[in-house]
């Protein structure tokens, strides 16, 4: 075997030199490091016409131990944009999803921050990034590391509320809030993993939520992510809390056309933010500061969705009026432009998958009438809209829900580049039925974990440990941090 052995090196960046030993169907590549006797097996991305040969990556990299003789220490410090931009998109472009381990087309998911590794959390104050780094010669360091934080005020329950009476009665529950933060976009390059880096990170950011007084963190993953699940159940102390699904429904050429007689009302952003707070300010997640994210110019409206022989249909007489006198069925929900933040793209489709996809997309433009469920083209950069705030009442609820995401489709039929609509609903969603959706292009089970940070019980004391609460009908998704 190692006759047939090819040694060579390979520039992975302008200061990161491999050197490698080639088989027939193995690479060895040793890392610029200490030697060492671990090694971690690695899957990595080679050009076409080398991977089809090759069954197997295998890196040799130092130990913890090792490395801290080499003096080689990590080093955590808050983001810098103008320092550390480019080093973070790197590390962002290094980091790609790729295909899940049930996924056999070969296809990854790209993101492309568009110039601004803070964008999923700069709307959401207080935030933080923090960066790992590593020296890598005498003058110079490498950032090897990232973690986003940010610190909000949500709902964790409810109670009843008490009267001067003492009676334990009301027309509704009483929202109970706790200070949580959300930890997210988690990335320790492909070269640096297995050495403590991502457990840093974590743990200082942690620190940081502490001290802004958050009683409790959690995160989102996916339920195939070994790594991250390990990493925060197995090191940081969080448990499995809930499992959302994401729902996401293709934009297509044609109009859809709204269900029944439904009409779908564009609410006064005060009335949205009086509707939310008197009917759904119980819902796990619903964030305290509603008004600013209804508010931000992200938000691109609240709708309602109600029949069209009801009184609202005819004419809007306020928020008041409409819950003084609601009709039998109606839903509710807000449209977030995803888009305006961040794009997505599928890579490594097959030639066939493309053309037939854009087959479909002729056929549609062409004919619309025929109202063919045509492929958008997410083989090339692409925003999305994301409906968040979902609620509703009534027998008819499913029906109107899915009339506000036809409303939303023909939102985003209008904007140019936006070419999917997503939303993220509890497992057992009530309205989950009426929203529109391809499976090949949902996420059918996403994890959050949670872990308690504060060592006494703020106001969300009321429910005791949020960790162990049982998982509600309904969620609210932050937008802002999607």
């Amino acid at each position: 075997m190692v006759a047939d052995a090819e040694a060579g090196t390979h520039d992975l960046q302008a200061h990161l030199t491999l050197t490698y030993l080639r088989y027939p169907s193995l690479v060895v590549l040793f890392l610029p490091l200490p030697q060492t006797t671990k090694i971690i097996q690695l899957w990595i991305t080679y050009p076409a016409e080398e991977a089809r040969s090759v069954e197997m990556v295998v890196v040799v990299t130092p130990s913890e131990e090792e490395e801290r003789a080499a003096g080689l220490m990590v080093m955590i410090r808050e983001y810098e944009a103008e320092r550390d931009r480019e080093a973070a998109e790197n590390l962002e472009r290094m980091c790609e999803v790729g295909p899940s381990d049930g996924d056999s087309s070969g296809m990854s998911l790209i993101t492309d921050l568009l110039g601004d590794p803070l964008c999923r959390v700069r709307h959401s104050p207080p935030f933080l990034m923090l960066v790992a780094e590593i020296a890598i010669g005498p003058e110079s360091r490498e950032i090897v590391g990232v973690i986003r934080g940010c610190v909000k005020i949500v709902t964790c329950g409810t109670k009843n509320p008490r009267h001067a009476s003492g009676d334990l009665a009301g027309a509704s529950l009483v929202p109970i809030y706790a200070k949580v933060a959300y930890l997210l976009g988690l990335r320790v390059s492909p070269f640096h993993r297995r050495k403590g880096i991502g457990l840093k990170l974590v743990e200082r950011m942690e620190e940081w939520c502490k001290e802004k007084g958050a009683e409790y963190a959690y995160m989102a993953t996916e339920k195939d992510n070994e790594a991250s699940i390990q990493l925060f159940t197995g090191r940081c102390g969080y448990s499995k809390f809930r499992t959302p699904a994401i729902l996401v429904q293709p934009v297509f050429a044609h109009r859809l056309s709204l269900p029944g007689d439904s009409v779908v009302l564009h609410l006064p952003t005060a009335d949205a933010e009086a509707l939310y707070r008197r009917r759904f300010a119980g819902t796990e997640f619903f964030p305290r500061d509603i008004d600013a994210v209804i508010r931000n110019p992200l938000s691109l409206g609240t709708f309602l969705a109600v029949p069209g022989d009801c009184t609202a249909a005819a004419r809007w007489q306020g928020v008041e009026a409409f819950l003084a006198a609601p009709p039998p069925s109606w839903a509710v929900a807000s449209v977030w432009n995803s888009k305006a933040l961040f794009r997505l793209e599928v890579r490594g489709a097959a030639r066939w998958r493309r053309a037939l996809a854009q087959a479909t997309r002729t056929i549609d433009r062409a004919l619309p009438w025929l109202r063919i469920p045509s492929v958008p083209d997410i083989f090339r950069p692409f925003g999305f809209y994301l409906v968040y705030g979902l609620a509703g009442d009534g027998p008819e609820a499913p029906s109107l829900t899915r009339a506000l995401f036809h409303h939303a489709h023909n939102m985003a039929r209008a904007d140019a580049g936006c070419r999917v609509v997503a939303a993220e609903v509890a497992a057992c969603e009530p309205l989950r039925s009426g929203i529109p959706h391809w499976r090949r292009l949902s996420c059918a089970e996403d994890l959050w974990c949670v872990k308690r940070l504060a060592g006494e019980y703020g106001d969300g004391g009321a429910i005791g440990d949020w960790t162990k609460a049982p998982p509600p009908a309904s969620i609210f998704v932050d937008p802002r941090e999607f």
